[in-house]
C-alpha cells in the first residue's frame, strides 16, 4: 500500500474569491497561464506545458483559461494520476501560494471556509482515496481554531495544512497561535507545515525575488524555523500531544538536526524543558529528497517510525518515481514509511483505504 501526504489541489472553485489578492490564474500576453496573487505572480510550471501553450498561441488559438482550469475539478483525473503512480491514497491541500495569510483577516477567513468546504466535496467523490488538510486563517488564530473545529470536526479533514513561518506577522512561538495547538490537540489531529513563498507578502516588490528564491530555499528555511520556533517557543512544553509533519524532507533539521541541539542550551533565551532530541516524538518528516542518498540520510538520522510518505503531487518539483525504492531497510520500516505510519498519525483503518485501479 502507498499513502501520499504531500499532493497538492488546485480547484477552480475556490480561485478568485477577490479583485485584488484572486488567486487568479491569467493568460499572459506569450500564451502562457500563470498564477497571481495580488502583485505577486508565480513563475515556475512545467517546460513541456508552457511550450504546448505558447505553440498554441503563435497559432493564434484562443486559451479559454476557465476551462483550461476545469480539468482540476473533476477526481477523476487526479485518481488516474494515482493509479499511474501506484498510489492507493493521498492527502491533499490547498497550493502553498494560496494560504493567505497575508490578506485582511476578513478575506483569508472567507477563504479557509470556501477552500474547506471545496476540498471537502471532492474528496467525497472517492472519499476511501482522497482526503484533505484543512485550510485556515493563521493570520487570525481564534478564527483560525474554529475553523481547524469545523473542517476536522464536522467536514472530515485529516489535519492542519500551516506554512512555516509568518502568519500576518505571527510566528509559532506566538501566544497569540495557542488556540491553534489546543484545537489540534483536542481533536488529536496533526499540521502538516509546508512554507510558501515569503515573496508573496512584499507587496509592489513581490516579482523581485529572482529565480523563485523564495520558494525553493525559502521554504525549507521556513520549514526549519517552524521546528526551531516550536521547541525554543516552548509550544512543546505547553503542548506536548501536538503532532508535526514537516514536509519536503523536514527543511533542513534532519541534516543539522545536531547543530540545532547543540546550540539550543547556549541561547540567551529559550523557553524548552527538555533538550531539542527529546521533542522528536513530536515530529515527522516525509521522503520528498530528490536523492536516493538524502533519502536514505533522512531515514538513518530520524528513523522510520518518524518518516511519511510525500511526492508533491501536483507540485513544480513531483518525483514522479516511488520514492522508497533503493532505500535499505527492512521491509517492516519500508511499510511504515509507505503507509503504517500514515494510518497511524491520520487514524485510518488500512482495510478502508482504496486501491489503485492498477492493483484491482
Amino acid at each position: 500500500m502507498l499513502i501520499d501526504l504531500h499532493a497538492h489541489a488546485p480547484h477552480p472553485d475556490y480561485y478568485n474569491q477577490h479583485p485584488y489578492w484572486g488567486p487568479a490564474f491569467e493568460l499572459q500576453p506569450d500564451g502562457d497561464v500563470k498564477l497571481r496573487v495580488g502583485d505577486w505572480i508565480l513563475t515556475l510550471g512545467a517546460p513541456e506545458r508552457k511550450a504546448a501553450l505558447r505553440k498554441a498561441h503563435a497559432e493564434g488559438k484562443t486559451l479559454d483559461v476557465a476551462e483550461y482550469m476545469e480539468r482540476w475539478r473533476d477526481p477523476k483525473n487526479r485518481l488516474a494520476g494515482m493509479d499511474a503512480a501506484g498510489q492507493n491514497a493521498q492527502v491533499v491541500n490547498v497550493p502553498s501560494h494560496c494560504y493567505m495569510y497575508w490578506t485582511e483577516k476578513d478575506f483569508s477567513v472567507s477563504f479557509s471556509r470556501k477552500a474547506n468546504e471545496v476540498l471537502a466535496e471532492y474528496c467525497s467523490a472517492e472519499p476511501s482515496r482522497l482526503m484533505y488538510w484543512a485550510q485556515a486563517p493563521l493570520n487570525a488564530p481564534e478564527e483560525a481554531a474554529k475553523e481547524i473545529r469545523r473542517a476536522c470536526g464536522e467536514l472530515g479533514a485529516k489535519g492542519l495544512s500551516a506554512g512555516g513561518s509568518n502568519f500576518g506577522g505571527l510566528e509559532f512561538d506566538s501566544p497569540e497561535m495557542d488556540p491553534v495547538w489546543a484545537a489540534l490537540c483536542d481533536l488529536d489531529v496533526p499540521m502538516f507545515v509546508h512554507g510558501y513563498n515569503q515573496s508573496v507578502t512584499w507587496g509592489a516588490q513581490a516579482n523581485t525575488d529572482r529565480y523563485e528564491t523564495t520558494s525553493i530555499v525559502g521554504m525549507n528555511y521556513d520549514e526549519t524555523k517552524a521546528f526551531w520556533y516550536l521547541i525554543n517557543g516552548g509550544v512543546l512544553d505547553r503542548f506536548p500531544d501536538l503532532k508535526v509533519y514537516i514536509t519536503h524532507g523536514g527543511g533542513f533539521v534532519p541534516y543539522q538536526l545536531g547543530r540545532l541541539a547543540q546550540t539550543n542550551p547556549n541561547l540567551d533565551v529559550y523557553h524548552n524543558k527538555k533538550p531539542v532530541l527529546d521533542y522528536m516524538k513530536n515530529f515527522y518528516f516525509d521522503v520528498e529528497l530528490h536523492e536516493l542518498p538524502m533519502r536514505q540520510a533522512l531515514v538513518d538520522v530520524i528513523g522510520a517510525d518518524r518518516v511519511l510518505y510525500g511526492s508533491n503531487f501536483g507540485g513544480s518539483d513531483v518525483v514522479r518515481h516511488d520514492l522508497t525504492e533503493g532505500l535499505v531497510l527492512s521491509d517492516e520500516d519500508l511499510q511504515k514509511i509507505r503507509w503504517k505510519n500514515a494510518c497511524e498519525l491520520l487514524h485510518l483503518d488500512p482495510a478502508k483505504v482504496g486501491s489503485p485501479a492498477s492493483a484491482a
